[in-house]
């Protein structure tokens, strides 16, 4: 019996055995958020909710998250980002598109492996259409995909409607497994090639529950809400288990004449007589959450009143700790409206023993009232194990700009705006620097470049389209020469930009001041499928020219780059090492032999970490495995030690300054000031100049007298390059001033400047050269600059223009640290990548002196899907490159001692134990340090 009749369908099915073609990896396409629009047809549709909905994101709210389109493409569209040409104006609101399939099997999947289980009958309801056909109706299916543990795979038909290109059609269905396979993934399906499938929403949810109580087994849809944490989710009993947090709350069935309706149920509730941005409705979850383990949150809200027509709206968590310490912890947010209801999603860990536990909504401005529909508190699903993205035919080092060299005049390029381009003599004939470093020898440039004239706009200049050219999750490096034309009253900003189905993506850029030839160089990835891709040239002030000369895209094999690396690694990280025997005897030590063991690299690798993760002792035992260095993410900042003026608070720093203590782990001080007036307490900013000088003074005091001689490093005015709050209240002097006082408060730390965007050559403001005369302003000044931040929050980076940076920046003689270093892919193995590339170019570079990652845990990171370890623990991807990295920075040697009692080797520097095997004795376990340095190291071990 074929596996198929295992799943009991209670419609007619059509079951497929094989299929002509393999299934190749899905691709990744984009997860933005979208509004979420729905008719009433859908609303009151009676077989919408007999359970809870296994399927996620099931109204493409999150647009892709957690969907797969098989071999094909797909895209969420809404009425906020506009409609594609061809698709009639009856398919409104929130709803996928399937585009660009080849066979019939085609189309949009999602594994639904852990949500279903055996001998439950579940019921399903997809809301489909059809577009770019040249029939008026075609036949879409749902279809389940069932895979075994002995690699067989069946097919099996839930429902089939023959759906439309003028209205949504409804395809119904129900299934039940009698066995469990190994996968199950639910899927729609049927259109010839080359139609466009459009869903709207899809639910599949569990029969055979029912609204009486039932005794829970495991199962999904034993009990509606048997995994919720939250208590009377849907406001089923009215306002039970819910209260308002500084505000009212009320139960509603509809609202503004019945113009908001509940989306789930038959009601939703509403905060009202808001005061404060804080104020919303909240349900404690003491006792009903626990801890370690990794929550997913689902809310459904929207806004209502005081003419506001959009605002954010948070999920937090307040948390008491068992010492009565308060702690709030935001979930997420998510923009809402006042015309539709949006999904809010987020995720959340907590550790230790907190006494309270409260999840609350809150954001939109007073007078505004948050509704929520629905929210689920639940743990949070695994996702399936990643795979790396398939590249055919990546071509690296292609230029993938057409007639780049203008052998053919303008053909293949187009004036944006109405600026005039045409073709001149006379650029530089060889490549850039940077893009020599990716490319090598390389064909010289022609000479030619385009002249754009007549530029009305900052955006003026020469574009090409190169939608069909660019591979999703290559990294392509982006080089030209560049030079303005005369009238400029100010620097001018020069820029590669790409518009990426509208959205601006930066390729690089670079600050002109004068008539001459500039390098510009950057980098870009595309990770989401695009329809449009446009390259363009921009950003001088109207009415000055822009000339462009040898424009080079091409995709870089950023692996070919490694064995150039480890050749440097070998030289500047390691050293010759002779251990040299001694004994009363020396025949004694005829036959010995020895096995070395490197225990530690000497080279700071260090992570950010903060007050909530030393209550998790996962997290303590990874960073104190894996680091020997720490940072605080917020808790030596101002705005954390004195959040109120006079109300200071240390107690977080010297919990975490004593955990680093025990481990005798090293510690970074970040930061003293920090310039960005957007990080400036409200009453730092309402100070007078008199007041604002007394409390930085204050400030500087309390701090270095307090940790003097406990932090190696201080960051003292963060990011001098984007920010000049102090400067601006206070004078020029002050910056130079921050450093003099600091460094007579504790003069055995080393001050550092820190700023972002030096390394990668997309940010002007910070180049290396402007940071390079940032610093000897410092200097010329006699403010005791004694290292140089680079913080490293870093995309799609490219070796040789990060080394490049340092190479610049290396001619000053300051120990250049990356101070907050991360990456970050959807793609787990290209953030692996991303990572090695940045690791190895930090340390085969002999300025560096250290390197900080900005964090590594899941839920604990600045930036999304840039974590090592995921929140339960789990090494990732990334996680196991860096690992793997650190374990080929480790030295390992073994043999026998020479005719001159010596063994010699080459090392890293760093800790090092040597095992001793002698014919004579027993093993002997000694261990020495290796120290850097270019002579050899004679080591002498008397036995």
């Amino acid at each position: 019996m074929s596996r198929f009749l295992n799943c009991c369908l209670t419609k007619t099915s059509d079951s497929q055995g094989s299929r002509d073609i393999m299934e190749k990896p899905s691709t990744n396409v984009s997860n933005g958020k979208f509004q979420s629009e729905k008719s009433n047809e859908e609303l009151k549709d009676p077989i919408r909710r007999p359970g809870t909905n296994i399927i996620l994101n099931h109204d493409f709210s999150g647009g892709l998250h957690l969907w797969h389109p098989n071999c094909c493409d797909g895209t969420v569209v809404s009425s906020v980002s506009g409609y594609p040409p061809g698709i009639s104006a009856a398919f409104s609101g929130c709803f996928a598109v399937i585009t660009n399939r080849k066979e019939c099997w085609q189309g949009l999947e999602q594994d639904i492996t852990d949500r279903v289980s055996v001998d439950s009958t579940y019921t399903v309801c997809a809301w489909v259409g059809i577009s770019g056909a040249s029939q008026d109706v075609a036949n879409v299916q749902a279809t389940l995909k069932l895979e075994y543990q002995d690699l067989s795979v069946s097919y099996s038909c839930i429902g089939r409607i023959c759906a439309s290109k003028e209205r949504w059609e409804k395809i119904e269905g129900t299934f039940c497994l009698s066995t469990m396979p190994s996968r199950v993934i639910f899927y729609v399906e049927g259109p010839s090639p080359d139609i466009d499938l459009l869903i709207r929403s899809v639910e599949v949810s569990c029969a055979s529950s029912s609204d009486s109580d039932t005794q829970s087994t495991g199962s999904v849809c034993d009990d509606n809400d048997s995994d919720n944490i939250i208590q009377n989710p849907r406001f089923d009993d009215g306002l039970i288990n819910w209260t308002g947090r500084g505000c009212k709350i009320v139960l509603n069935d509809s609202m503004a004449d019945g113009k908001i309706l509940p989306q789930s149920g038959k009601y939703f509730a509403s905060s009202t007589n808001r005061t404060q941005n804080w104020n919303g409705i909240q349900q404690e979850i003491t006792g009903r959450v626990q801890m370690n383990l990794a929550y997913e949150v689902f809310a459904t809200v929207r806004i209502f009143g005081n003419n506001i027509s959009s605002a954010d709206v948070r999920a937090t968590l307040y948390v008491q700790a068992a010492d009565l310490r308060d702690q709030y912890i935001g979930i997420a947010s998510v923009q809402a409206t006042d015309k539709d209801w949006v999904q809010l999603h987020g995720k959340f860990i907590l550790y230790g023993s907190p006494s309270r536990v409260i999840i609350y909504l809150e954001g939109p401005p007073p007078g505004t009232d948050i509704l929520l529909d629905n929210i689920v508190v639940k743990h949070a699903v695994k996702p399936p194990p990643p795979s790396p993205p398939l590249i055919e035919n990546a071509a690296f080092g292609v230029n993938i700009i057409a007639n780049s060299n203008l052998n053919d005049g303008t053909n293949s390029w187009f004036p944006l705006g109405n600026c005039i381009l045409s073709v001149r003599n006379g650029s530089p004939h060889i490549l850039p620097p940077m893009a020599e470093g990716s490319l090598g020898p390389h064909v010289p440039l022609s000479g030619r470049y385009i002249l754009v004239a007549n530029r009305s706009q900052t955006w003026m200049g020469p574009a090409q389209m190169i939608s069909d050219r660019v591979k999703l999750y290559l990294t392509y490096q982006v080089s030209a020469w560049v030079r303005i034309g005369t009238g400029a009253t100010r620097p001018q900003l020069v820029n590669v930009a790409l518009s990426v189905d509208g959205q601006w993506v930066n390729g690089g850029q670079v600050e002109i001041s004068d008539d001459k030839w500039h390098e510009l160089g950057g980098s870009f990835r595309i990770e989401k499928q695009s329809a449009k891709i446009m390259v363009y040239i921009q950003g001088p002030d109207a009415g000055v020219d822009l000339m462009v000369a040898g424009l080079q895209i091409f995709p870089v094999n950023r692996c070919a780059r490694f064995k150039h690396l480890k050749n440097r690694t070998e030289m500047i990280r390691k050293r010759d090492v002779i251990l040299k025997f001694t004994t009363s005897d020396p025949d004694a030590l005829y036959g010995t032999y020895v096995k070395i063991r490197q225990t530690q690299n000497s080279f700071p690798f260090g992570s950010c970490v903060n007050r909530r993760n030393i209550d998790s002792k996962d997290f303590i035992d990874f960073f104190t495995k894996n680091f020997n260095w720490a940072v605080f993410g917020n808790e030596l900042k101002w705005y954390w030690t004195e959040p109120q003026q006079g109300n200071l608070n240390y107690k977080d720093a010297d919990e975490m300054l004593n955990l680093c203590k025990s481990y005798n782990i090293q510690l970074r001080g970040h930061c003293i000031f920090w310039e960005v007036e957007s990080t400036v307490q409200s009453w730092i900013r309402a100070l007078s100049k008199n007041d604002l000088m007394t409390a930085v003074q204050n400030r500087l005091t309390s701090l270095l007298t307090r940790y003097k001689g406990k932090f190696k490093h201080y960051d003292v005015n963060n990011e001098m390059m984007h920010g000049s709050f102090y400067q601006d209240h206070l004078g020029r002097d002050i910056r130079v001033n921050m450093f003099k006082i600091a460094n007579q408060l504790d003069p055995t730390a080393t001050l550092f400047v820190n700023d972002y965007h030096v390394e990668d050559g997309c940010d002007s403001r910070s180049s290396p050269e402007k940071y390079i005369q940032h610093i000897l302003d410092l200097q010329e000044q006699g403010a005791p600059v004694g290292g140089i931040g680079i913080q490293g929050h870093i995309d799609s980076p490219i070796g040789s223009i990060v080394c490049s940076a340092l190479d610049k920046l290396g001619i000053l003689g300051l120990p250049i640290w990356f101070t907050e270093l991360d990456v970050s892919s959807d793609n787990e193995y290209v953030r692996a990548e991303d990572l090695e590339v940045m690791l190895r170019e930090v340390f085969a570079h002999p300025a560096v002196e250290g390197v900080m990652l900005w964090g590594f845990w899941e839920l604990f990171m600045s930036r999304e899907n840039a974590h090592l370890v995921n929140a339960e623990g789990d090494v990732n991807e990334a996680g196991k490159r860096y690992l793997a990295l650190k374990h080929e920075w480790l030295s390992r040697a073994h043999g026998h001692l020479d005719d001159e009692d010596q063994y010699e080797f080459r090392g890293f520097h760093g800790s090092y134990e040597v095992e001793i095997f002698s014919i004579s004795q027993e093993k002997v376990t000694k261990t020495f340090v290796v120290e850097p340095g270019e002579d050899p190291l004679v080591i002498s071990i008397n036995l």
